[in-house]
């Protein structure tokens, strides 16, 4: 079924009709017809001024909406203002803070985190379709730390090693013309790292990395090395298409969002795999498809997100990297 927009213009034109709002949902989750949620049955009637359905079967659920069982469950927020927030995610490119989104939508500010981080919980990749293959990069990043820490830092480096001192360590396998698998990681040993990319990759697959030592032993894969103390590119050989990953997700980290806390950082990543993975030369109206048919399943509770009632958004926490 086709998208029935193009733009953020017609997207919000067309979803400030609630009637819109529950037709496309219908479509997305119900393409062969509605069921109930709770046993499957298409012995539905729809109530139309509660915009509700309900089952003719003997359950305890009888009666359901468009929004059970998906990301926006239980949620006050209409359709009319949830559909927009999940087109803006999906398709700015640097993301949308939580603050622009409460001045765009009318929401505060706490409830615009809230509605970004469950729309980042359907932007994750369950299903990703089998390992990469052909010619593959794999790198690492840190995310964090501040200029103050500075001198701590690289005295800290010499001692430990990097990704200490407040920060956190971001590895990824990039397919080259295909997608990245990014994730946070412990550390930068070869444990952690290796088991990312035989996780992710096919065996016999070209593997290109830079000089870290933890990269040692990728006896299964045809495994080539860029000294980036050397050189940064040497032919075929090269990380750089990760390291476009990294400024497209340190871009938003530092630009966008400003101060996110490391317990939730990996929700940041998901959202920046999702827009590079389904990247140009995708429309925004498919990519924002696409997300929509990803919602259903999948549910997180403010307990879950902060662990304790009360807590603030990303931009508002005292502790940030």
């Amino acid at each position: 079924m086709a998208t029935e927009f193009k733009t953020l213009q017609d997207a919000i034109i067309y979803f400030s009709n609630a009637d819109n709002c529950l037709q496309y949902m219908i479509g997305r989750r119900w393409p062969n017809g509605v069921t109930c949620p709770t046993c499957g049955s298409a012995d539905v009637r729809f109530l139309a001024n509660q915009q509700r359905w309900e089952c003719k079967a003997k359950h305890s659920k009888k009666q359901f909406s468009a929004k059970v069982g998906t990301i926006f469950e239980d949620s006050p927020i209409t359709l009319q203002k949830w559909l927009p927030a999940a087109w803006l995610l999906s398709s700015n490119r640097n993301g949308i803070s939580s603050w622009e989104l409460h001045r765009a939508l009318g929401v505060t500010q706490k409830t615009a985190w809230f509605m970004l981080q469950r729309i980042r919980l359907a932007m994750q990749d369950e299903e990703n379709g089998g390992k990469l293959g052909g010619e593959v990069e794999v790198d690492e990043t840190f995310i964090g730390g501040k200029a103050r820490n500075m001198h701590a830092d690289k005295r800290a480096e010499k001692i430990h090693g990097r990704g200490t001192q407040g920060k956190a360590i971001v590895a990824a396998v990039l397919e080259r013309g295909g997608k990245v698998r990014a994730s946070v990681v412990e550390t930068r040993r070869k444990a952690d790292l290796q088991k990312l990319i035989r996780d992710n990759v096919e065996i016999g697959s070209a593997v290109y990395s830079d000089a870290l030592k933890s990269y040692d032993g990728l006896n299964e894969f045809e495994h080539q090395v860029i000294d980036h103390a050397v050189a940064y590119v040497d032919g075929n050989v090269h990380t750089n298409n990760c390291e476009n990953f990294w400024s497209l997700l340190k871009r938003s980290l530092k630009g966008t969002y400003v101060s996110v806390e490391p317990f939730h950082l990996f929700r940041y990543v998901d959202e920046q795999a999702f827009r590079y993975n389904n990247r140009l030369p995708m429309a925004d109206s498919d990519r924002f498809d696409y997300l929509m048919r990803k919602v259903v399943g999948k549910r997180l509770t403010y307990a879950q997100l902060t662990g304790k009632t009360g807590q603030q958004g990303e931009e508002t926490q005292a502790e940030v990297f």
